[in-house]
């Protein structure tokens, strides 16, 4: 039995395994790497019987792009990761706004409750889409 503690989720992809026509299942690092992911990008009140669940990030994107913009996405996403993912402990989370690229550079760090695997770092880029 493994010491650590396992994650498994369904792929939003929807894809079927090619050999058991079953749907393909992420597990551990993937897994949370897609809640995450779903977490952040849903907006409050857009699923089904947890009108709650979400963040305001997308609506964040279209504010002045500027340093207080910046901080209030680093608020929203550690607020968010905190109260709807209890799979990770977040360590640091960075917005620094990017006037070149019209949007904002994020820098995510957590580590995974229940597992003694090095903090995971995650990089990414949120502008907004018209």
């Amino acid at each position: 039995m493994p010491s650590f503690q396992t994650f498994k989720d369904l792929s939003v992809t929807f894809k079927k395994h090619p050999v058991t026509d079953d749907l393909i299942v992420i597990k551990d690092n993937a897994a949370i790497a897609q809640a995450v992911q779903s977490l952040l990008f849903t907006r409050i009140g857009e699923r089904v019987f947890q009108p709650n669940l979400g963040s305001r990030l997308l609506d964040l994107l279209f504010e002045p792009l500027d340093s207080a913009t910046a901080a209030l996405i680093s608020l929203e996403i550690k607020k968010v990761l905190t109260q709807y993912e209890p799979r990770i402990s977040v360590q640091t989370v960075v917005a620094f706004p990017d006037s070149d690229e019209n949007g904002f550079q994020v820098e995510l760090s957590y580590i995974i409750v229940g597992r003694n695997d090095e903090p995971v770092a995650v990089e990414f880029f949120l502008e907004s889409t018209r």
